[in-house]
């Protein structure tokens, strides 16, 4: 079963989410994610297999997603709603839209090649940036974004499935935590979270 909270103190971030929306204005100090020990430089590989580090985003927005391309339900529902949550909030806001990266990191870097995640992206928008890396880069950076994944039993066949912990975290221009997107919720909610805190 997927574990749908990281950790307790996720738990309580994400319950803090749910009294930010009374605070008198959006600055990110007053984000339901503000001050949280989340986030942090990595090195990966992108669908091209060219390096890709978490300060080439320093000055954007950024939305990040761990899961695995062979992920039966969760993994793809949710990019389904968070890039077409995403796709509206493109409409409303095509500027501000432009200073944001959504990206799906692997956690199966055994399966994931670059092809292999390009691929798995780019069935959902060519905006959405597929990232992977040898198992050390891959557990550097979960570790830095404080989540859990463990690889399940193998079949006979040789097939396994990938328990992860899950969550979208929207982060700052510098990197910072703010809040958890809600692709539960569906686009429209993507959508307005995202239009809640960038600016």
């Amino acid at each position: 079963m997927m574990k749908q909270l990281f950790l307790p103190l996720a738990a309580a971030l994400a319950l803090a989410g749910c009294d930010a929306s009374t605070t008198a204005d959006n600055s990110t100090a007053q984000a339901p994610l503000a001050d949280a020990r989340i986030g942090g430089p990595f090195t990966l590989i992108d669908k091209d297999g060219k390096t890709v580090r978490w300060s080439d985003f320093d000055g954007r927005y950024r939305i990040v997603y761990f899961g695995y391309t062979y992920c039966p339900d969760v993994c793809p529902f949710d990019m389904q709603k968070l890039m077409q949550g995403f796709a509206l909030f493109a409409k409303q806001h095509p500027d501000l839209a432009d200073q944001v990266q959504p990206m799906f990191i692997s956690i199966d870097p055994e399966r994931d090649t670059p092809e292999v995640v390009g691929e798995f992206t780019g069935a959902f928008s060519d905006r959405l940036l597929g990232l992977t890396g040898t198992p050390e880069q891959v557990d550097a950076a979960a570790k830095a974004f404080s989540v859990y994944y463990a690889k399940g039993d193998v079949s006979p066949g040789g097939g396994y499935l990938m328990d992860h912990s899950r969550g979208t975290y929207l982060m700052g221009r510098k990197g910072e935590p703010i809040a958890l997107v809600p692709v539960d919720a569906g686009p429209e909610a993507v959508a307005a979270e995202l239009a809640r805190w960038i600016h």
